[in-house]
């Protein structure tokens, strides 16, 4: 395993703990089935045609993101008959 394997696992652990820890300032707020993983699919949702931005973006995106934001992704993937497993 290389540096930059090494790299790549730590940064995956840091994006999911900060999915995982959005999610969880969701569930304190009253929306108790938010999982990180939900956190990554509406983010990263917004990258599907333009590729991944940078870090300092991805980790804006993640920490910046807004219930409404949230809502309203989850609404529009229900109507398009998306599941995230």
């Amino acid at each position: 395993m290389g540096v930059e394997d090494i790299r790549s696992i730590e940064f995956d652990e840091d994006i999911q703990m900060m999915c995982k820890s959005k999610a969880e300032e969701f569930r304190l707020i009253g929306y108790e089935h938010v999982t990180g993983k939900d956190i990554w699919n509406c983010v990263s949702s917004k990258y599907e045609k333009e590729g991944f931005p940078p870090i300092y973006k991805l980790v804006n995106d993640i920490l910046s993101l807004k219930v409404t934001g949230f809502m309203n992704f989850m609404t529009m993937s229900a109507y398009k008959g998306s599941t995230f497993e």
